[in-house]
């Protein structure tokens, strides 16, 4: 007797050239929008749409006088030390939401209300009772990231096989060693999605913080650009946002493809 057997397709892997050829696609696919900004430039006045060779004037004219570089140092502070408050407070209470459903049903409605309120709105608050330094503004970004990062460290937590855990019961292991060695590794990978949604969050953060109040920053220059009707400075200021924030997300995909093949 004959019987069919399932036949489940493999992925194919992209050949040599079809690997050179997504190497380079990024780069036609920014050379297709520039050209495409440099044709609608033509069509309108610059105060309105500025033509790529005027940005990157401004742009020059800036790095040159050392205030671009500057205002980018205050926001990329800012960025990161929000990222790491508030990664260190998910840290903190996603772990115990993940090992208890005591500490989960107590800490939970906490969680949802900071992701509830618009930050926006809870930040003239914060700029008042800490005014409206680095720190407030990195407190504005550990805001925005908390709920990402503590909702995927209690879902990695939570991620470890059953079968390992009546494996470190069996060996008598502690609750710190069971967390340490196991759980928390278990969930390195869920953390590290978190990284990738809050690195960008944190800079969507700083920017807010400084478009409300600032004297310094990237958000700052855009306000400064908007009120004078300085189109190219708020540009430049956006264009040099977005370099800013994919290259901190490539650093944290570099950062996961490094501790995760480890």
């Amino acid at each position: 007797m004959y019987i069919a057997q399932s036949w489940t397709p493999q992925p194919t892997r992209p050949t040599a050239q079809a690997r050179r050829g997504l190497r380079w696609a990024p780069f036609v696919s920014l050379f297709l929008a520039v050209a495409a900004w440099h044709a609608l430039s033509a069509q309108y006045p610059p105060f309105i749409l500025p033509s790529p060779a005027l940005v990157l004037m401004r742009a020059w004219q800036k790095l040159l006088d050392g205030t671009l570089l500057a205002h980018v140092l205050v926001t990329l502070a800012e960025a990161l030390l929000g990222l790491a408050m508030g990664s260190v407070m998910a840290l903190l209470i996603g772990v115990p939401m993940a090992k208890s459903a005591l500490a989960e049903r107590l800490l939970a409605p906490f969680v949802v209300a900071s992701q509830g309120i618009p930050f926006v709105a809870v930040a003239p608050l914060i700029f008042i009772w800490f005014g409206n330094g680095t720190f407030a503004k990195a407190l504005v970004c550990a805001l925005v990231v908390f709920f990402p990062m503590t909702i995927n460290i209690m879902v990695g937590v939570r991620s470890a096989p059953a079968v390992l855990h009546a494996l470190f019961r069996m060996m008598q292991a502690t609750p710190w060693e069971t967390l340490v060695k196991l759980e928390l590794p278990a969930a390195l990978p869920f953390v590290f999605a978190g990284l990738r949604v809050s690195v960008t969050l944190s800079m969507v953060g700083a920017i807010a913080g400084e478009f409300l109040s600032a004297s310094r920053g990237l958000g700052f220059l855009v306000s400064l650009g908007s009120g004078t009707y300085d189109t190219p400075l708020v540009m430049v200021s956006v264009l040099v946002t977005i370099a800013l924030t994919l290259s901190l997300y490539g650093s944290v995909r570099l950062a996961e493809r490094l501790v995760l093949r480890s």
